[in-house]
């Protein structure tokens, strides 16, 4: 965890000095290490027989989790457009 926390401060740390040069490349770069870690994951994922062998029950237990994430997140964001952003007359 220590190491993670020295990952971000170090990225601050280049941001505050790069503060005033052109970065339009960043978010391209962001999105080529995202697919690649994807990627990584999916060759991880496919390595393990013991993952391929319960996909059908891990399956259902993602879109379990997947559909209760999304109607929470549905439900809150209602909640957070009533509070703030309704007109009360």
């Amino acid at each position: 965890m220590l190491i993670i926390a020295a990952i971000m401060l170090t990225g601050v740390l280049a941001g505050v000095l790069l503060r005033n040069r052109d970065l339009s490349a960043v978010p391209h770069m962001i999105t080529i290490a995202i697919r690649l870690l994807l990627f990584l994951l999916g060759v991880a994922v496919g390595c393990r027989r013991d993952i391929l062998d319960n996909l059908h029950t891990i399956g259902i237990q993602a879109l379990v989790i997947t559909a209760g994430g999304l109607a929470g997140t549905l439900v809150c964001a209602r909640l957070v457009y009533r509070r703030f952003f309704t007109r009360k007359d």
